[in-house]
């Protein structure tokens, strides 16, 4: 499975790559993107229309399709379930967020351990950084972007800083990475 989070910045560098992804990804997809405290719908239409794969917003209970893209929904922690399932979460916010993309990649690495790869890209907040610890921990691969290519370096400089990270990527060659899992 792929993970990917981010912040600020981080939904133009998902724009540019969905047009790039092959439709038969042979893994399930999550964003994580820090959004807006109400539902909004049209995050999934504005992916979907940039890709052929298909995009939903997660629910809750939701169970994990390869050849899909699930969206986290706004305000809520969307947490994978060791079943291969999706829950979702009201409580409290973390690092300010709610989607918190720590949440996500935790429980994600604690579901698919060795079968994860989690990619956080620009953002302005430190959401992240422990998720790419537990991703470690158990085995998966973590991967950020290159700050020089991130609209707003803080996040992904200080998972670099906190994480001994197996592979930093520039912007442009994001497409190609996930292509290649």
């Amino acid at each position: 499975m792929l993970v990917i989070g981010g912040s600020a910045g981080g939904l133009d560098i998902i724009l540019s790559v969905l047009p790039l992804l092959r439709s038969d990804l042979p893994f399930p997809l999550i964003v994580v993107l820090h959004r807006k405290g109400r539902s909004d719908s049209n995050l999934s239409d504005l992916l979907a229309s940039k890709t052929t794969i298909p995009v939903k917003e997660a629910e809750d209970k939701d169970k994990l399709n390869d050849h899909c893209i699930y969206i986290a929904p706004a305000d809520y922690h969307l947490l994978v379930e060791t079943n291969k399932t999706l829950s979702l979460d009201f409580s409290e916010k973390v690092n300010y967020s709610r989607p918190s993309i720590d949440v996500t990649f935790e429980t994600a690495a604690e579901a698919f351990k060795t079968n994860l790869v989690c990619l956080l890209l620009s953002g302005a907040s430190a959401d992240g950084t422990l998720g790419l610890k537990a991703v470690k921990k158990y085995g998966g691969t973590a991967i950020v972007q290159s700050p020089h290519t991130a609209k707003v370096a803080y996040m992904p400089e200080h998972a670099i800083a906190d994480v001994k990270v197996d592979q930093i990527v520039d912007a442009p060659e994001i497409g190609i990475l996930i292509n290649s899992l």
